[in-house]
């Protein structure tokens, strides 16, 4: 009887100490341990400055390119206008159409430009005798020199008395389609 118990203390103190081990062996001390994830990473600056850059060409309201020229008015009734677009020659502006509606920038006005700028070149600028709100426009038409633009207005008359000639700087929101 005395060796059964002997037999029976020596199980119980066997299973608690492969219990103590188990426990032991599979925490690894981990709660005594820091993890730091950043030991290893370091800052790019450069690979920073390209993705601004790239969220900037990402933005479509923001300025790729800036230029000066004039700012003028033309009608589609103008002399030497035949009411249809240089680069759109499929519409027809004889009738007052004066806006394009573009599927990114939605509806926008339509101006002439040199061949400085491709067709389809969206642009922003400012001319309070136009409008309140900054003008958003695409390049549908040829006719003028340099970094000029001229407005489609509904006629010559509109163009010559509300548009007239003024100096104006500009943004390229997009460059050709």
């Amino acid at each position: 009887m005395k060796l059964l118990t002997h037999l029976n203390y020596f199980i119980k103190l066997t299973i608690l100490l492969v219990v103590i081990l188990l426990i032991v062996g599979t925490s690894n001390g981990s709660q005594f341990k820091v993890k730091n994830s950043n030991l290893n990473l370091s800052t790019d600056l450069t690979l920073m400055a390209l993705k601004v850059e790239e969220s900037i060409q990402n933005d479509i309201f923001a300025a790729k390119e800036t230029y000066t020229g004039d700012l003028t008015g033309y009608g589609a009734d103008c002399p030497l206008c035949g009411g249809h677009l240089a680069c759109k020659s499929s519409l027809d502006v004889l009738h007052g159409n004066v806006n394009y509606d573009d599927e990114t920038y939605g509806n926008v006005r339509i101006v002439a430009s040199s061949k400085n700028l491709p067709c389809g070149t969206i642009i922003r600028f400012e001319s309070k005798r136009i409008s309140d709100e900054p003008v958003i426009a695409i390049v549908l038409d040829r006719g003028v020199r340099g970094y000029a633009i001229d407005l489609l207005a509904v006629n010559e008359e509109y163009a010559g008395k509300y548009i007239g000639r003024s100096q104006i700087t500009y943004d390229v929101l997009r460059r050709g389609w």
